[in-house]
Protein backbone atom coordinates (compact mmCIF):
# COMPACT_ATOMS: atom_id res chain seq x y z
CA UNK A 1 0.00 0.00 0.00
CA UNK A 2 1.36 3.44 -0.78
CA UNK A 3 2.77 6.20 2.17
CA UNK A 4 -0.01 7.97 3.97
CA UNK A 5 -1.10 11.33 2.11
CA UNK A 6 -2.16 13.79 4.51
CA UNK A 7 -3.69 16.57 3.87
CA UNK A 8 -5.23 19.74 5.21
CA UNK A 9 -8.35 19.76 7.19
CA UNK A 10 -11.41 18.85 5.08
CA UNK A 11 -8.94 18.79 2.04
CA UNK A 12 -10.80 16.24 0.68
CA UNK A 13 -13.49 16.63 -1.80
CA UNK A 14 -16.91 14.41 -3.30
CA UNK A 15 -14.86 13.90 -6.83
CA UNK A 16 -11.36 12.62 -5.51
CA UNK A 17 -13.39 10.43 -3.46
CA UNK A 18 -14.94 8.85 -6.45
CA UNK A 19 -12.35 8.95 -8.51
CA UNK A 20 -9.45 7.37 -6.27
CA UNK A 21 -7.86 4.38 -7.06
CA UNK A 22 -4.16 4.31 -5.81
CA UNK A 23 -4.31 2.44 -2.72
CA UNK A 24 -3.46 4.72 0.32
CA UNK A 25 -4.49 6.58 3.16
CA UNK A 26 -6.29 10.13 2.30
CA UNK A 27 -7.09 12.40 5.67
CA UNK A 28 -9.63 14.89 5.38
CA UNK A 29 -10.25 15.95 9.12
CA UNK A 30 -11.08 14.88 12.50
CA UNK A 31 -8.87 11.95 11.98
CA UNK A 32 -11.34 10.80 9.46
CA UNK A 33 -9.50 9.28 6.28
CA UNK A 34 -10.36 7.34 3.10
CA UNK A 35 -8.77 4.01 2.53
CA UNK A 36 -7.90 2.93 -0.80
CA UNK A 37 -6.95 -1.05 -0.88
CA UNK A 38 -5.47 -2.83 -3.93
CA UNK A 39 -8.32 -4.09 -5.06
CA UNK A 40 -10.03 -0.63 -5.34
CA UNK A 41 -12.40 -0.77 -2.62
CA UNK A 42 -12.43 2.69 -0.93
CA UNK A 43 -13.71 2.74 2.97
CA UNK A 44 -14.24 5.62 5.43
CA UNK A 45 -11.91 4.95 9.04
CA UNK A 46 -11.50 7.57 11.70
CA UNK A 47 -8.30 7.30 13.76
CA UNK A 48 -9.23 8.57 17.06
CA UNK A 49 -8.39 8.67 20.89
CA UNK A 50 -10.65 7.04 23.06
CA UNK A 51 -9.97 7.03 26.72
CA UNK A 52 -6.22 7.23 26.05
CA UNK A 53 -6.28 4.82 23.90
CA UNK A 54 -5.74 5.38 19.63
CA UNK A 55 -8.46 3.75 17.65
CA UNK A 56 -9.45 3.00 14.30
CA UNK A 57 -13.38 2.99 13.17
CA UNK A 58 -14.82 2.10 10.15
CA UNK A 59 -17.40 4.49 8.93
CA UNK A 60 -18.25 2.36 6.04
CA UNK A 61 -17.80 1.90 1.65
CA UNK A 62 -17.44 5.23 0.47
CA UNK A 63 -19.92 3.63 -2.54
CA UNK A 64 -22.77 4.14 -0.08
CA UNK A 65 -21.77 6.81 2.74
CA UNK A 66 -21.08 10.17 0.42
CA UNK A 67 -18.31 12.05 2.36
CA UNK A 68 -20.70 14.73 3.89
CA UNK A 69 -21.75 11.62 5.85
CA UNK A 70 -18.93 10.50 6.70
CA UNK A 71 -17.44 13.80 8.09
CA UNK A 72 -20.66 14.16 10.41
CA UNK A 73 -19.87 10.75 11.46
CA UNK A 74 -16.38 11.66 12.56
CA UNK A 75 -17.14 14.95 14.22
CA UNK A 76 -20.25 13.47 16.39
CA UNK A 77 -17.36 10.44 17.26
CA UNK A 78 -14.77 13.05 18.71
CA UNK A 79 -17.20 14.54 20.21
CA UNK A 80 -18.08 11.47 22.17
CA UNK A 81 -14.62 10.75 22.94
CA UNK A 82 -13.80 14.10 24.00
CA UNK A 83 -16.70 13.80 26.78
CA UNK A 84 -15.54 10.50 28.35
CA UNK A 85 -17.61 8.28 25.99
CA UNK A 86 -16.93 5.05 23.59
CA UNK A 87 -17.98 5.59 19.89
CA UNK A 88 -17.02 1.90 19.18
CA UNK A 89 -18.51 0.32 22.20
CA UNK A 90 -21.96 2.81 21.36
CA UNK A 91 -21.74 1.46 17.89
CA UNK A 92 -21.97 -2.27 18.69
CA UNK A 93 -25.16 -1.54 21.38
CA UNK A 94 -26.81 0.17 18.53
CA UNK A 95 -26.33 -3.06 16.55
CA UNK A 96 -27.53 -5.13 19.18
CA UNK A 97 -30.57 -2.84 19.83
CA UNK A 98 -34.12 -4.74 18.61
CA UNK A 99 -37.19 -3.25 16.92
CA UNK A 100 -39.92 -3.81 19.13
CA UNK A 101 -41.60 -6.40 17.47
CA UNK A 102 -38.48 -8.35 17.99
CA UNK A 103 -38.11 -7.54 21.87
CA UNK A 104 -41.75 -8.29 22.24
CA UNK A 105 -41.04 -12.05 20.86
CA UNK A 106 -37.97 -12.11 22.89
CA UNK A 107 -40.05 -11.30 25.79
CA UNK A 108 -42.63 -14.02 24.67
CA UNK A 109 -40.56 -16.42 25.02
CA UNK A 110 -39.14 -15.65 28.70
CA UNK A 111 -42.36 -15.21 29.99
CA UNK A 112 -44.37 -17.86 28.38
CA UNK A 113 -43.25 -20.41 31.34
CA UNK A 114 -44.68 -18.24 34.11
CA UNK A 115 -48.48 -18.41 32.68
CA UNK A 116 -50.21 -21.35 33.58
CA UNK A 117 -52.95 -20.67 30.98
CA UNK A 118 -52.50 -20.99 27.54
CA UNK A 119 -54.54 -18.35 26.56
CA UNK A 120 -52.57 -15.58 29.01
CA UNK A 121 -49.78 -16.78 26.45
CA UNK A 122 -51.67 -15.96 23.69
CA UNK A 123 -53.51 -12.73 24.33
CA UNK A 124 -50.06 -11.07 25.27
CA UNK A 125 -49.00 -11.45 22.02
CA UNK A 126 -52.43 -10.60 20.34
CA UNK A 127 -52.71 -7.80 22.22
CA UNK A 128 -49.46 -6.49 21.05
CA UNK A 129 -49.88 -7.66 17.54
CA UNK A 130 -53.30 -5.81 17.20
CA UNK A 131 -52.89 -2.72 18.66
CA UNK A 132 -48.77 -1.83 18.94
CA UNK A 133 -46.67 -3.50 15.75
CA UNK A 134 -48.84 -1.84 13.23
CA UNK A 135 -47.68 1.55 14.94
CA UNK A 136 -44.16 1.36 15.74
CA UNK A 137 -43.34 -2.32 15.31
CA UNK A 138 -40.75 -1.67 13.17
CA UNK A 139 -39.21 1.16 15.25
CA UNK A 140 -36.23 0.51 17.51
CA UNK A 141 -37.16 0.04 20.84
CA UNK A 142 -34.57 2.57 22.07
CA UNK A 143 -36.28 5.02 19.78
CA UNK A 144 -40.18 4.74 21.04
CA UNK A 145 -40.97 8.05 23.33
CA UNK A 146 -44.48 8.13 25.52
CA UNK A 147 -46.10 9.93 22.79
CA UNK A 148 -45.49 6.83 20.83
CA UNK A 149 -46.76 4.54 23.67
CA UNK A 150 -49.64 7.26 24.40
CA UNK A 151 -51.28 7.20 21.23
CA UNK A 152 -51.76 3.36 20.88
CA UNK A 153 -52.93 3.06 24.29
CA UNK A 154 -55.75 6.13 23.80
CA UNK A 155 -56.81 4.18 20.33
CA UNK A 156 -57.31 1.13 21.84
CA UNK A 157 -59.31 2.70 24.80
CA UNK A 158 -62.02 3.97 21.94
CA UNK A 159 -62.41 0.16 20.78
CA UNK A 160 -61.82 -1.79 23.85
CA UNK A 161 -61.22 -0.27 27.58
CA UNK A 162 -60.45 -3.26 29.56
CA UNK A 163 -57.85 -4.53 26.81
CA UNK A 164 -56.20 -1.17 27.16
CA UNK A 165 -55.56 -1.66 30.26
CA UNK A 166 -54.14 -4.80 29.92
CA UNK A 167 -52.14 -3.37 26.59
CA UNK A 168 -50.16 -0.90 29.03
CA UNK A 169 -49.00 -3.54 31.33
CA UNK A 170 -47.71 -5.43 28.08
CA UNK A 171 -45.99 -2.60 26.28
CA UNK A 172 -44.05 -1.86 29.42
CA UNK A 173 -43.38 -5.51 30.41
CA UNK A 174 -41.38 -5.25 26.92
CA UNK A 175 -39.40 -1.57 27.78
CA UNK A 176 -38.64 -3.44 31.51
CA UNK A 177 -36.88 -6.25 29.39
CA UNK A 178 -35.12 -3.45 27.31
CA UNK A 179 -33.68 -1.75 29.99
CA UNK A 180 -32.45 -4.50 31.99
CA UNK A 181 -30.84 -6.21 28.22
CA UNK A 182 -28.99 -2.65 27.94
CA UNK A 183 -31.25 -1.51 24.82
CA UNK A 184 -32.89 2.00 26.74
CA UNK A 185 -32.60 3.59 30.26
CA UNK A 186 -35.93 4.49 30.87
CA UNK A 187 -39.53 3.15 30.48
CA UNK A 188 -42.00 5.40 28.05
CA UNK A 189 -44.74 3.52 29.36
CA UNK A 190 -44.68 4.45 32.79
CA UNK A 191 -48.27 6.22 33.62
CA UNK A 192 -46.50 9.20 34.66
CA UNK A 193 -44.30 9.26 31.15
CA UNK A 194 -48.02 8.84 29.60
CA UNK A 195 -50.25 11.11 31.65
CA UNK A 196 -53.10 9.77 30.81
CA UNK A 197 -56.96 11.14 31.08
CA UNK A 198 -58.20 9.41 33.89
CA UNK A 199 -60.30 6.26 32.13
CA UNK A 200 -63.55 5.50 33.98
CA UNK A 201 -63.52 2.19 35.33
CA UNK A 202 -65.94 -0.24 34.32
CA UNK A 203 -68.05 -1.42 37.71
CA UNK A 204 -65.99 -4.92 37.76
CA UNK A 205 -68.84 -6.82 38.44
CA UNK A 206 -70.15 -9.56 36.08
CA UNK A 207 -74.14 -9.14 35.26
CA UNK A 208 -75.87 -11.96 37.83
CA UNK A 209 -79.27 -12.63 37.98
CA UNK A 210 -81.56 -12.29 41.36
CA UNK A 211 -81.15 -15.51 43.66
CA UNK A 212 -85.20 -15.65 42.95
CA UNK A 213 -84.56 -16.04 39.25
CA UNK A 214 -82.20 -18.50 39.17
CA UNK A 215 -84.63 -21.57 39.20
CA UNK A 216 -86.11 -20.36 36.00
CA UNK A 217 -83.36 -19.78 34.12
CA UNK A 218 -81.82 -23.33 34.74
CA UNK A 219 -85.27 -24.76 33.42
CA UNK A 220 -85.34 -22.49 30.40
CA UNK A 221 -81.89 -23.59 29.76
CA UNK A 222 -83.49 -27.63 29.73
CA UNK A 223 -86.19 -26.78 27.65
CA UNK A 224 -83.72 -25.30 25.01
CA UNK A 225 -82.35 -27.31 22.13
CA UNK A 226 -78.65 -26.94 23.38
CA UNK A 227 -76.18 -29.67 23.52
CA UNK A 228 -77.05 -32.17 26.64
CA UNK A 229 -72.70 -31.51 27.90
CA UNK A 230 -74.11 -27.48 27.53
CA UNK A 231 -77.61 -27.93 29.69
CA UNK A 232 -75.92 -29.92 32.46
CA UNK A 233 -72.28 -27.77 32.69
CA UNK A 234 -74.37 -24.31 33.01
CA UNK A 235 -76.50 -26.13 35.84
CA UNK A 236 -73.39 -27.87 37.34
CA UNK A 237 -71.74 -24.06 37.21
CA UNK A 238 -74.94 -22.96 39.32
CA UNK A 239 -75.19 -25.35 42.01
CA UNK A 240 -71.06 -25.84 42.21
CA UNK A 241 -70.82 -21.94 42.45
CA UNK A 242 -67.46 -22.64 40.32
CA UNK A 243 -65.85 -20.61 37.55
CA UNK A 244 -66.65 -21.72 34.37
CA UNK A 245 -63.58 -22.47 32.96
CA UNK A 246 -62.98 -25.16 36.28
CA UNK A 247 -66.34 -26.90 34.88
CA UNK A 248 -65.83 -26.47 31.82
CA UNK A 249 -62.14 -28.32 32.07
CA UNK A 250 -63.84 -30.81 34.46
CA UNK A 251 -62.25 -34.46 34.24
CA UNK A 252 -63.94 -37.51 35.77
CA UNK A 253 -60.71 -38.37 37.80
CA UNK A 254 -61.35 -35.67 39.70
CA UNK A 255 -64.19 -36.69 41.47
CA UNK A 256 -64.65 -39.12 44.09
CA UNK A 257 -68.67 -39.99 43.34
CA UNK A 258 -68.82 -42.42 46.48
CA UNK A 259 -66.90 -39.44 48.60
CA UNK A 260 -69.55 -36.90 46.91
CA UNK A 261 -66.32 -34.93 46.39
CA UNK A 262 -65.12 -33.26 43.46
CA UNK A 263 -60.60 -32.06 43.93
CA UNK A 264 -59.86 -29.38 41.62
CA UNK A 265 -56.00 -29.50 41.25
CA UNK A 266 -54.36 -26.48 41.61
CA UNK A 267 -52.70 -25.87 38.34
CA UNK A 268 -56.61 -25.17 37.43
CA UNK A 269 -57.68 -22.82 40.28
CA UNK A 270 -57.22 -18.80 39.69
CA UNK A 271 -55.63 -18.80 43.09
CA UNK A 272 -53.12 -21.65 42.73
CA UNK A 273 -54.83 -23.30 45.61
CA UNK A 274 -56.32 -26.94 45.20
CA UNK A 275 -60.37 -27.03 45.88
CA UNK A 276 -62.65 -29.03 47.04
CA UNK A 277 -66.12 -28.86 45.88
CA UNK A 278 -68.82 -30.74 48.18
CA UNK A 279 -71.36 -32.19 45.67
CA UNK A 280 -75.05 -31.61 46.69
CA UNK A 281 -77.64 -34.78 45.53
CA UNK A 282 -78.37 -32.86 42.65
CA UNK A 283 -75.19 -32.13 41.43
CA UNK A 284 -74.39 -36.01 41.65
CA UNK A 285 -77.13 -36.74 39.22
CA UNK A 286 -76.64 -34.25 36.91
CA UNK A 287 -72.84 -35.82 36.62
CA UNK A 288 -74.65 -39.62 36.38
CA UNK A 289 -76.47 -37.72 33.90
CA UNK A 290 -73.18 -36.88 32.06
CA UNK A 291 -71.11 -40.30 32.61
CA UNK A 292 -73.89 -40.93 29.04
CA UNK A 293 -72.06 -38.18 27.17
CA UNK A 294 -69.03 -40.18 26.82
CA UNK A 295 -66.84 -43.06 28.27
CA UNK A 296 -66.46 -42.07 31.46
CA UNK A 297 -62.92 -40.75 30.71
CA UNK A 298 -61.81 -37.29 29.61
CA UNK A 299 -63.59 -34.46 29.98
CA UNK A 300 -67.22 -34.44 31.99
CA UNK A 301 -69.27 -31.96 29.48
CA UNK A 302 -67.19 -32.64 26.47
CA UNK A 303 -67.50 -30.04 23.65
CA UNK A 304 -68.96 -30.74 20.27
CA UNK A 305 -65.43 -32.16 18.93
CA UNK A 306 -63.64 -34.99 19.84
CA UNK A 307 -61.32 -34.83 23.01
CA UNK A 308 -62.09 -31.06 23.17
CA UNK A 309 -63.52 -29.26 26.07
CA UNK A 310 -67.08 -26.57 25.81
CA UNK A 311 -65.82 -22.96 24.34
CA UNK A 312 -64.82 -20.01 26.76
CA UNK A 313 -68.57 -18.77 24.84
CA UNK A 314 -71.03 -21.42 24.51
CA UNK A 315 -72.48 -21.11 27.79
CA UNK A 316 -72.56 -17.49 28.19
CA UNK A 317 -74.13 -17.79 24.37
CA UNK A 318 -77.15 -19.67 25.34
CA UNK A 319 -77.93 -17.60 28.60
CA UNK A 320 -77.93 -14.64 26.22
CA UNK A 321 -79.80 -16.05 24.14
CA UNK A 322 -82.66 -17.22 26.50
CA UNK A 323 -83.02 -13.49 27.38
CA UNK A 324 -81.24 -13.16 30.34
CA UNK A 325 -78.92 -10.64 30.33
CA UNK A 326 -76.17 -11.56 32.48
CA UNK A 327 -72.68 -13.44 32.29
CA UNK A 328 -72.45 -17.18 33.60
CA UNK A 329 -69.79 -16.25 35.82
CA UNK A 330 -72.72 -13.68 37.72
CA UNK A 331 -74.17 -16.69 38.72
CA UNK A 332 -71.30 -16.71 41.43
CA UNK A 333 -72.80 -13.71 43.02
CA UNK A 334 -75.90 -14.82 42.61
CA UNK A 335 -74.87 -17.40 45.16
CA UNK A 336 -73.18 -15.03 47.27
CA UNK A 337 -76.18 -12.50 47.78
CA UNK A 338 -78.00 -15.66 48.18
CA UNK A 339 -75.78 -17.05 51.00
CA UNK A 340 -75.67 -13.73 52.69
CA UNK A 341 -79.54 -12.58 52.47
CA UNK A 342 -81.16 -15.68 52.82
CA UNK A 343 -79.08 -18.02 55.11
CA UNK A 344 -76.84 -17.53 58.41
CA UNK A 345 -74.12 -19.14 57.43
CA UNK A 346 -70.59 -17.27 58.30
CA UNK A 347 -69.01 -15.05 55.79
CA UNK A 348 -65.99 -17.18 55.76
CA UNK A 349 -67.90 -20.54 54.36
CA UNK A 350 -69.38 -18.77 51.32
CA UNK A 351 -66.05 -17.08 50.94
CA UNK A 352 -64.51 -20.58 50.59
CA UNK A 353 -67.07 -21.94 48.63
CA UNK A 354 -66.36 -19.32 45.92
CA UNK A 355 -62.37 -20.32 46.43
CA UNK A 356 -61.74 -17.02 47.77
CA UNK A 357 -59.12 -15.96 50.38
CA UNK A 358 -60.54 -14.37 52.94
CA UNK A 359 -59.09 -12.70 56.16
CA UNK A 360 -55.07 -11.04 56.88
CA UNK A 361 -52.33 -13.32 56.53
CA UNK A 362 -52.21 -13.79 60.08
CA UNK A 363 -55.71 -14.80 59.99
CA UNK A 364 -55.23 -16.91 57.16
CA UNK A 365 -51.88 -18.23 58.26
CA UNK A 366 -54.01 -19.85 61.56
CA UNK A 367 -57.16 -20.97 59.85
CA UNK A 368 -55.73 -24.22 57.99
CA UNK A 369 -59.20 -25.73 57.44
CA UNK A 370 -61.57 -25.33 54.04
CA UNK A 371 -64.50 -25.86 56.61
CA UNK A 372 -65.85 -28.48 54.63
CA UNK A 373 -68.49 -29.94 56.41
CA UNK A 374 -70.02 -26.96 56.94
CA UNK A 375 -70.10 -25.54 53.17
CA UNK A 376 -71.37 -29.44 52.68
CA UNK A 377 -74.21 -28.19 54.48
CA UNK A 378 -74.72 -24.78 52.73
CA UNK A 379 -74.07 -26.13 49.21
CA UNK A 380 -77.01 -28.61 50.17
CA UNK A 381 -78.95 -25.67 50.82
CA UNK A 382 -78.27 -23.52 47.48
CA UNK A 383 -79.38 -26.84 45.89
CA UNK A 384 -82.69 -26.93 47.40
CA UNK A 385 -83.08 -23.22 47.29
CA UNK A 386 -82.45 -23.50 43.58
CA UNK A 387 -85.21 -26.49 42.80
CA UNK A 388 -87.65 -24.13 44.66
CA UNK A 389 -87.82 -20.99 44.42
CA UNK A 390 -90.54 -20.67 46.43
CA UNK A 391 -88.38 -21.69 49.43
CA UNK A 392 -88.90 -19.02 52.33
CA UNK A 393 -87.10 -17.84 55.86
CA UNK A 394 -83.38 -18.37 56.82
CA UNK A 395 -81.83 -21.24 56.10
CA UNK A 396 -79.49 -22.38 59.42
CA UNK A 397 -76.56 -24.21 59.73
CA UNK A 398 -78.18 -27.42 61.62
Amino acid sequence: MASLNRRPEKSLTAQFVKNASTPGKYFDGHGLFLRVDDGGGRYWVQRIVIRGKRREIGLGPASLIPLAEARAAAVENRKTARAGGDPIADKKQAKSILTFKEATQRVHVELSPTWKNPKDRAAFLATLEKYAFGKFGTVLVSEITSADVRKVILDARKVAPEVARKLTFRISAVFKWAIAEGMRKDNPALAGALALPKQEKSKGQRKALPYEEVNGCIAAVAASSATAATKLAIEFVILSACRSGEVRGAVWSEFDLDAKVWTIPAERMKMGREHRVPLSPRVLQILEEAKKLGDGDGFVFPGTKAAKQLSDMTLSKLVKELGYAVDVHGFRASFRTWAQERTNFPREIAEAALAHVAGDAVERAYARSDVFQKRRKMMDAWAAFVADKRSAGIVRIA
